[in-house]
């Protein structure tokens, strides 16, 4: 492929609820340019965008792609995104990179919960961007009750430039309202015809709306409007440019992407209306900025190794040389500059600002990095993504694969920044949290393709703990005979309630009971006993032991004695200190809208949750409360299902509490049954 000047590039993502056609889109836009021979379907798995294998099977988008295409001596970088709330971070990544959006509606389906994600995503960052409502083709589609959806929710600077001729199964062609023109289409052939009688009266009003929008693009031309001139068509053109560049004017399109009508007057406005490289400048020269360019997306292949995907931001990125890693401080050596079309690559020798390419490779760097060139290039800032909230227990399904499961879990880490994985020392699991069930059965499924390992999958268990609530005594003396010395070590021990600290040993021994040396030993034998409870096997906090007295041997005391007596005299004597199990509370914060505040108290209600609070939050409603961990696991899986997916939470642990007595209950039983199928 051959390099292009800024000025040349687009930067598109493609972003829609899932179904909405994305993938067909950027299938039918490829077909159009030349780059394959036939147009290719999601149904049946030849798409150049969805090549994973998880996308084939299931049919639908799991990783964001780059579909480059060249359009009208103009490089136009398509990146395909997923439509479905667990790879929001997919399309977090591709924001970065994109400098402009088409924003794809089903004619049918109309606006959906991750259209209207993306639309304040894209509002709040003021990306340019296109609407087009796609399907218009399907049964029960209609354009213009999709335009009148997305007007009421998005506002009145959503306005059609297209208008479809036809509807459902006689949708045969397009009028552009602007140009005041008809075009027919056959296979990529573009047919212009006169403007059906039946729809003038539709294209003099919705260009009188478009001839607003444009003005309002543009002071003079606002001014010229208001004062009852009518704009001409380059004034209509000039303020929609204007208004479309500032985020103040959605130009809506129309067709179907699977029968490939109404795409190259979209492909022809991505050039016209959208963005450039250059346009963000600021009138300076890019070219001559230093090297700047931030990595937004990693693919791990077994292979090839990582693929970094890279933007370059400023300068010149050239093919075989060395680049600085600013956030690692470290050097990285690469070779050549691959153009990724799908999983197909192509090669070039240097990048301009604006262009996106891939490298292999590189040792340190990972998505959200900052390359460049050492002392001069400041770190850009990096992918906002969203922190997973969906956690599962992984155990390799062979123990010989624990090492290899831990290390191909790692290569998933640095291509999807939104899992995250932890060893839970006290439960003795490994967690793995993503942004949902669906993402992680993806993540499963990667494992066993590209790593060849199986894993299976459980509920974490909740890290319980165990406390006292009363103060007791106990006395315990371990002595044995056993030919030559003996064993011998007396210890008197108090146990208190200790609420603001984990632990806390104390001695108050008198006239040398137990010499001061095998103190350690008894402190000792108290930790080791703490690390199982009595009550279900969890470990023991807060909580105060004194050494208060007891009595030694000349000969047959040691330190192992002292251990051991300590050790029995915690385990009986915290018996007797009302022991009670306790569980972690985590402050939950969670964002909906306001119709769904009461099913959401009372779900959290549900889960032995105490509400504390309700603040609104821009367009959110914030519920904040406190729950037990226990209720919290599949809450990702609850939320969606009860907002339809447009709600989401933070979580952090907050402190520890008594466990109600029936389900402590039930926990012990519980613990008592493993204790004995182990044993």
């Amino acid at each position: 492929m051959r390099t292009y000047d800024s000025k040349k590039l687009r930067n598109v993502g493609i972003l829609a609820h899932g179904g909405a056609g994305k993938t067909s889109l950027t299938e039918a836009i490829l077909f159009n340019a030349g780059h394959t021979t036939r147009l290719g379907k999601v149904d049946d798995g030849n798409t150049v965008t969805d090549y994973l294998p998880e996308e084939i099977k299931r049919k639908v988008t799991v990783s964001t792609t780059l579909a480059p295409v060249e359009w009208k001596d103009t490089k136009i970088n398509i990146l395909d995104t997923p439509g479905y709330a667990d790879f929001i971070g997919e399309v977090k990544s591709a924001m970065r990179a994109i400098d402009s959006i088409i924003m794809v509606v089903c004619g049918a389906s109309g606006v959906e919960v991750q259209t209207e994600v993306h639309w304040d995503a894209a509002e709040e960052a003021k990306i340019p961007r296109l609407a087009f409502i796609n399907k218009l083709d399907r049964e029960n589609s209609n354009f213009y009750r999709v335009l009148d959806d997305m007007q009421q929710r998005f506002g009145n600077h959503v306005v059609p430039i297209m208008l479809p001729i036809g509807a459902e199964d006689s949708f045969a062609g397009v009028v552009d309202i602007l140009k005041q023109k008809a075009y027919k289409f056959d296979g990529n052939k573009v047919k212009e015809e006169p403007i059906p009688d039946n729809l003038k009266t539709e294209v003099e009003k919705y260009r009188e709306a478009l001839m607003e929008a444009a003005a309002e693009g543009d002071d003079e031309l606002l001014m010229k409007y208001l004062e009852g001139e009518p704009l001409t068509d380059e004034e209509i053109y000039t303020g929609l440019k204007a208004g479309v560049m500032n985020a103040k004017v959605v130009p809506v399109f129309c067709g179907s992407a699977l029968k490939n009508i109404g795409i190259q007057p979209l492909m022809d406005a991505v050039l016209e209306l959208l963005p450039s490289p250059v346009d963000h400048a600021e009138g300076k020269d890019l070219t001559k900025e230093p090297l700047a360019a931030i990595v937004f997306k990693t693919l791990a292949d077994p292979f090839v190794g990582k693929l970094s995907f890279v933007k370059v931001v400023s300068g010149i990125l050239k093919g075989d040389s060395t680049v600085y890693n600013v956030n690692k401080e470290k050097e990285e050596r690469f070779g050549s500059l691959m153009v990724m079309r799908g999983k197909n690559q192509d090669t070039v020798t240097e990048a301009y600002p604006g262009d996106i390419v891939a490298i292999a490779k590189l040792a340190v760097t990972v998505t959200g990095d900052t390359l460049g060139i050492k002392d001069k290039t400041p770190i850009l800032p990096g992918v906002n993504f969203p922190a997973p909230t969906y956690s599962v227990a992984v155990e390799a399904k062979s123990r010989n694969d624990e090492d290899k499961v831990g290390n191909a879990l790692y290569r998933l880490l640095e291509e999807d920044p939104t899992l995250r994985l932890e060893k839970n020392t006290e439960t003795k699991q490994t967690i793995l949290t993503g942004m949902g069930e669906q993402h992680l059965d993806i993540i499963m499924e990667r494992l066993q393709r590209k790593f060849g390992v199986e894993v299976n999958l459980s509920t974490p268990r909740v890290p319980y703990r165990e406390t006292i609530r009363g103060t007791a005594e106990y006395e315990y003396k371990h002595k044995k005979q056993s030919g030559g010395h003996g064993q011998y070590g007396h210890v008197k021990l108090r146990f208190e309630p200790l609420p603001d600290k984990e632990f806390e040993f104390a001695e108050t021994i008198f006239g040398g009971a137990v010499p001061k040396n095998y103190h350690p030993a008894v402190e000792k034998g108290v930790r080791e006993a703490m690390v199982e409870g009595i009550l279900a096997g969890y470990p023991v906090t807060n909580i105060k032991v004194t050494l208060y007295d007891g009595s030694y041997h000349e000969v047959d005391s040691s330190e192992m004695s002292f251990k051991i007596a300590a050790n029995m005299a915690f385990k009986k004597g915290v018996e007797k200190a009302r022991p009670v199990l306790m569980e972690p509370i985590m402050n939950v914060e969670v964002y909906v809208p306001e119709q769904f505040m009461g099913d959401i108290i009372s779900d959290l209600n549900g889960k032995r949750g105490r509400i504390m609070g309700m603040e609104p939050k821009g367009k959110w409603q914030v519920v904040k409360a406190q729950v037990p961990l226990s209720e919290m696991y599949r809450y990702a899986i609850d939320l969606k299902s009860i907002t339809q997916g447009r709600g989401h939470f933070k979580m952090e642990f907050s402190h520890y509490e008594d466990v109600p007595q029936q389900i402590a209950k039930e926990i012990i039983e519980e613990a008592m049954r493993n204790q004995e199928k182990t044993s």
